[in-house]
Protein backbone atom coordinates (compact mmCIF):
# COMPACT_ATOMS: atom_id res chain seq x y z
CA UNK A 1 0.00 0.00 0.00
CA UNK A 2 1.31 2.98 -1.02
CA UNK A 3 1.02 6.65 0.98
CA UNK A 4 -1.68 7.86 -1.94
CA UNK A 5 -3.21 4.86 -1.00
CA UNK A 6 -3.55 5.21 2.54
CA UNK A 7 -4.56 9.01 2.18
CA UNK A 8 -6.71 7.95 0.13
CA UNK A 9 -8.57 5.03 3.00
CA UNK A 10 -8.41 7.74 4.86
CA UNK A 11 -10.21 10.30 3.21
CA UNK A 12 -12.76 10.50 6.41
CA UNK A 13 -9.83 11.59 8.93
CA UNK A 14 -10.54 8.79 11.28
CA UNK A 15 -7.36 8.23 11.98
CA UNK A 16 -3.52 10.15 11.22
CA UNK A 17 -0.09 8.59 11.26
CA UNK A 18 3.17 10.73 11.42
CA UNK A 19 6.57 10.14 12.80
CA UNK A 20 7.80 10.11 16.37
CA UNK A 21 11.69 10.51 16.55
CA UNK A 22 13.34 8.05 14.67
CA UNK A 23 12.08 5.10 16.43
CA UNK A 24 8.63 5.49 16.69
CA UNK A 25 5.50 6.32 15.07
CA UNK A 26 2.43 7.83 16.10
CA UNK A 27 -1.60 7.44 15.53
CA UNK A 28 -3.51 9.51 16.64
CA UNK A 29 -7.79 9.55 16.47
CA UNK A 30 -8.44 12.96 17.49
CA UNK A 31 -7.88 15.54 19.50
CA UNK A 32 -10.99 15.70 21.71
CA UNK A 33 -10.48 13.86 25.65
CA UNK A 34 -13.63 11.64 25.40
CA UNK A 35 -14.55 7.83 25.99
CA UNK A 36 -15.30 7.01 22.62
CA UNK A 37 -11.98 8.05 20.71
CA UNK A 38 -10.24 6.54 24.26
CA UNK A 39 -12.30 3.56 23.28
CA UNK A 40 -11.00 3.04 20.00
CA UNK A 41 -7.05 4.14 20.92
CA UNK A 42 -7.65 1.20 23.26
CA UNK A 43 -8.95 -1.15 21.29
CA UNK A 44 -6.20 -1.01 18.49
CA UNK A 45 -3.06 -0.82 21.01
CA UNK A 46 -4.73 -4.10 22.43
CA UNK A 47 -4.95 -5.64 19.06
CA UNK A 48 -1.29 -4.50 18.08
CA UNK A 49 -0.20 -5.94 21.73
CA UNK A 50 -2.11 -9.14 21.24
CA UNK A 51 -0.48 -9.48 17.61
CA UNK A 52 2.84 -7.86 17.47
CA UNK A 53 3.70 -6.11 14.01
CA UNK A 54 7.31 -7.51 13.59
CA UNK A 55 10.16 -5.00 14.66
CA UNK A 56 7.68 -3.12 17.30
CA UNK A 57 8.77 -3.14 21.07
CA UNK A 58 6.42 -1.32 22.86
CA UNK A 59 2.78 -0.34 22.21
CA UNK A 60 1.81 2.41 24.63
CA UNK A 61 -1.74 4.09 24.26
CA UNK A 62 -2.77 7.41 25.39
CA UNK A 63 -5.77 9.68 25.48
CA UNK A 64 -6.22 9.96 21.99
CA UNK A 65 -3.15 8.03 20.09
CA UNK A 66 -1.26 5.42 20.09
CA UNK A 67 2.91 5.49 19.89
CA UNK A 68 4.43 2.24 18.35
CA UNK A 69 8.15 2.11 18.90
CA UNK A 70 10.63 -0.30 16.65
CA UNK A 71 13.48 -1.21 15.51
CA UNK A 72 14.50 0.45 12.40
CA UNK A 73 17.25 -2.59 11.45
CA UNK A 74 14.57 -4.93 11.57
CA UNK A 75 13.01 -3.96 8.57
CA UNK A 76 14.63 -4.46 5.20
CA UNK A 77 14.52 -3.17 1.51
CA UNK A 78 14.80 -0.20 0.05
CA UNK A 79 11.73 1.96 1.43
CA UNK A 80 12.58 3.62 5.47
CA UNK A 81 11.20 1.66 8.59
CA UNK A 82 8.66 4.14 8.94
CA UNK A 83 6.83 4.35 5.67
CA UNK A 84 7.04 0.24 5.92
CA UNK A 85 5.84 0.14 9.16
CA UNK A 86 2.87 3.35 8.68
CA UNK A 87 1.53 1.16 5.70
CA UNK A 88 1.05 -2.21 7.97
CA UNK A 89 -0.68 0.06 10.49
CA UNK A 90 -3.15 1.83 7.87
CA UNK A 91 -3.70 -1.48 6.65
CA UNK A 92 -4.83 -2.75 10.13
CA UNK A 93 -6.78 0.32 10.81
CA UNK A 94 -8.76 0.10 7.10
CA UNK A 95 -9.80 -3.80 8.14
CA UNK A 96 -11.26 -2.21 11.44
CA UNK A 97 -10.50 -2.80 14.95
CA UNK A 98 -13.53 -3.74 17.06
CA UNK A 99 -13.62 -2.07 20.85
CA UNK A 100 -14.15 -4.38 23.38
CA UNK A 101 -16.66 -3.10 26.11
CA UNK A 102 -17.69 -6.53 27.54
CA UNK A 103 -14.08 -6.59 28.95
CA UNK A 104 -15.30 -3.60 31.00
CA UNK A 105 -14.26 -3.34 34.77
CA UNK A 106 -15.97 -1.43 37.31
CA UNK A 107 -13.64 -0.92 40.80
CA UNK A 108 -14.71 0.57 43.45
CA UNK A 109 -12.43 3.40 45.11
CA UNK A 110 -13.13 4.35 48.82
CA UNK A 111 -12.15 7.83 49.20
CA UNK A 112 -12.24 9.88 52.39
CA UNK A 113 -13.54 13.29 51.37
CA UNK A 114 -11.58 16.67 52.84
CA UNK A 115 -10.54 17.47 55.86
CA UNK A 116 -6.66 16.16 55.90
CA UNK A 117 -7.27 14.34 52.87
CA UNK A 118 -8.96 16.82 51.20
CA UNK A 119 -7.14 20.27 51.63
CA UNK A 120 -8.60 22.06 48.70
CA UNK A 121 -12.22 20.90 48.56
CA UNK A 122 -13.65 23.56 50.79
CA UNK A 123 -11.90 25.74 47.54
CA UNK A 124 -13.56 23.93 44.92
CA UNK A 125 -16.63 24.29 46.07
CA UNK A 126 -16.45 27.85 46.43
CA UNK A 127 -15.13 28.05 42.95
CA UNK A 128 -18.05 26.03 41.71
CA UNK A 129 -20.53 27.73 43.72
CA UNK A 130 -21.34 24.56 45.84
CA UNK A 131 -21.41 23.65 49.46
CA UNK A 132 -18.45 20.32 49.92
CA UNK A 133 -20.98 17.65 50.66
CA UNK A 134 -22.28 18.83 47.32
CA UNK A 135 -19.19 18.38 45.28
CA UNK A 136 -18.62 15.28 47.15
CA UNK A 137 -21.82 14.02 46.02
CA UNK A 138 -21.62 14.90 42.27
CA UNK A 139 -17.81 13.72 42.28
CA UNK A 140 -18.93 10.09 43.70
CA UNK A 141 -21.89 9.89 41.05
CA UNK A 142 -19.87 11.31 37.81
CA UNK A 143 -19.16 7.95 35.25
CA UNK A 144 -15.66 7.81 35.81
CA UNK A 145 -13.50 6.00 33.56
CA UNK A 146 -9.14 5.41 33.23
CA UNK A 147 -8.54 6.93 29.91
CA UNK A 148 -4.72 6.13 30.48
CA UNK A 149 -1.81 6.08 32.46
CA UNK A 150 0.97 7.89 32.80
CA UNK A 151 3.11 10.00 34.42
CA UNK A 152 3.92 7.89 37.01
CA UNK A 153 3.33 4.01 37.30
CA UNK A 154 -0.03 3.21 37.75
CA UNK A 155 -1.00 6.90 37.69
CA UNK A 156 -4.69 6.93 36.26
CA UNK A 157 -6.05 9.84 34.13
CA UNK A 158 -9.92 9.72 34.84
CA UNK A 159 -12.89 10.90 32.38
CA UNK A 160 -16.02 11.52 33.60
CA UNK A 161 -16.02 14.17 35.91
CA UNK A 162 -19.77 16.31 36.23
CA UNK A 163 -18.93 19.32 34.58
CA UNK A 164 -20.58 21.44 37.73
CA UNK A 165 -16.90 20.42 39.07
CA UNK A 166 -14.76 21.83 36.34
CA UNK A 167 -12.19 23.77 38.07
CA UNK A 168 -8.56 25.08 36.36
CA UNK A 169 -5.42 23.37 37.93
CA UNK A 170 -3.63 25.11 41.37
CA UNK A 171 -1.60 28.58 39.88
CA UNK A 172 0.95 27.12 42.08
CA UNK A 173 1.78 23.19 42.46
CA UNK A 174 2.37 21.49 45.07
CA UNK A 175 5.72 19.81 45.66
CA UNK A 176 4.94 16.77 47.60
CA UNK A 177 1.28 15.21 47.06
CA UNK A 178 0.76 12.60 49.52
CA UNK A 179 0.08 8.95 48.06
CA UNK A 180 -3.38 7.84 47.21
CA UNK A 181 -4.98 11.43 46.98
CA UNK A 182 -8.05 12.17 44.78
CA UNK A 183 -7.55 15.20 42.58
CA UNK A 184 -9.71 16.93 40.14
CA UNK A 185 -9.06 19.88 37.23
CA UNK A 186 -10.93 21.14 34.46
CA UNK A 187 -13.09 17.74 33.06
CA UNK A 188 -11.03 15.19 34.58
CA UNK A 189 -9.94 13.22 38.01
CA UNK A 190 -6.61 11.40 38.91
CA UNK A 191 -5.46 9.44 42.05
CA UNK A 192 -1.72 9.75 42.77
CA UNK A 193 -0.16 6.21 43.05
CA UNK A 194 2.90 7.54 44.60
CA UNK A 195 4.22 10.62 46.88
CA UNK A 196 4.83 13.14 44.20
CA UNK A 197 4.51 16.54 42.97
CA UNK A 198 1.54 17.77 41.60
CA UNK A 199 -0.80 20.94 40.90
CA UNK A 200 -4.25 18.98 41.17
CA UNK A 201 -7.10 20.30 43.38
CA UNK A 202 -6.60 17.63 46.03
CA UNK A 203 -10.36 16.78 47.33
CA UNK A 204 -10.30 13.56 49.09
CA UNK A 205 -7.78 10.22 49.57
CA UNK A 206 -7.94 6.78 48.89
CA UNK A 207 -6.63 4.02 51.35
CA UNK A 208 -6.22 1.56 48.06
CA UNK A 209 -2.65 0.81 46.84
CA UNK A 210 -2.77 1.63 43.17
CA UNK A 211 0.69 0.63 42.13
CA UNK A 212 2.14 -2.60 43.52
CA UNK A 213 5.85 -3.65 41.71
CA UNK A 214 5.40 -7.43 42.81
CA UNK A 215 1.80 -7.59 41.50
CA UNK A 216 0.83 -9.13 38.30
CA UNK A 217 -0.24 -6.79 36.98
CA UNK A 218 1.75 -3.89 38.75
CA UNK A 219 -1.15 -1.57 38.55
CA UNK A 220 -4.32 -2.01 40.11
CA UNK A 221 -6.48 0.58 37.27
CA UNK A 222 -6.07 -0.56 33.72
CA UNK A 223 -7.15 1.96 30.70
CA UNK A 224 -10.70 1.25 30.36
CA UNK A 225 -11.93 0.54 33.51
CA UNK A 226 -15.21 1.94 35.14
CA UNK A 227 -14.24 4.07 38.67
CA UNK A 228 -16.84 4.47 41.44
CA UNK A 229 -15.13 6.49 44.12
CA UNK A 230 -17.09 5.67 47.33
CA UNK A 231 -17.23 8.15 50.47
CA UNK A 232 -16.05 6.51 53.25
CA UNK A 233 -15.40 8.27 57.11
CA UNK A 234 -12.30 8.89 57.96
CA UNK A 235 -12.39 5.65 61.08
CA UNK A 236 -12.73 3.54 58.16
CA UNK A 237 -9.95 5.04 56.80
CA UNK A 238 -8.15 4.17 58.86
CA UNK A 239 -9.17 0.45 59.11
CA UNK A 240 -8.61 -0.12 55.55
CA UNK A 241 -5.13 1.83 55.78
CA UNK A 242 -4.57 -0.52 57.99
CA UNK A 243 -5.31 -3.65 56.43
CA UNK A 244 -3.10 -2.73 53.43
Amino acid sequence: MTGSDADARNAGGAWQIAPLGDRALIVEFGQRVEREISARARAVAQQLLRTPLPGVTDVVPAFTTVALHYRPEAFTGTRAPYEQLRDQVEALLARGVASEHDATRVIEVPVCYGGEFGPDLAEVATLCKLGPDEVIALHAASPHVVYMLGFAPGFPYLGGLDPRLGVPRRATPRTTVPMGSVAIARDQSIIYPLETPGGWNLIGRTPLRLFRPQSEPPCLLQPGDEVRFVPIPVERYRALEGGE
